[in-house]
């Protein structure tokens, strides 16, 4: 199961494995935090990908072809990412976007389901 939270959310035990999924380490939250157990950088977008995106919701959609051909042509890490999600029960993917409805968090967590069902078929 994939759950999302951002990372100034409070930590709960329920979260199981903590994956930050920002390019970037998030304002505010110390390096050594414990409340993140594996930073996956190379999961997120571009830089270039997320200065364009800005966080804009009218720019949603075009974001999330643009972010899918960038995870199509990465597969070593993407891989690695549904290795976890396959061998752990729960995995909280964490991200600090204020919008918890237009974010690369969300499309991933949907991506990497989606990978899932196709290799479980």
């Amino acid at each position: 199961m994939i759950r999302l939270k951002r990372v100034y959310e409070k930590f709960d035990i329920t979260d199981g494995t903590r994956i930050l999924v920002e390019r970037l380490w998030p304002r505010g939250v110390r390096k050594n935090t414990p409340n993140i157990d594996i930073h996956m950088k190379d999961v997120a977008p571009s830089n270039e990908l997320r200065k364009w995106y800005a966080h804009d919701p009218a720019k949603w959609e075009s974001f999330k072809v643009k972010y899918r051909k960038e995870l199509d042509e990465n597969p070593g890490p993407v891989s690695k990412l549904i290795e976890i999600v396959a061998t752990n029960d729960t995995v909280t993917f964490v991200y600090a976007a204020k919008d918890t409805e237009h974010n690369g968090a969300l499309f991933l967590a949907g991506y990497i389901s989606e990978k899932l069902k196709h290799m479980k078929k």
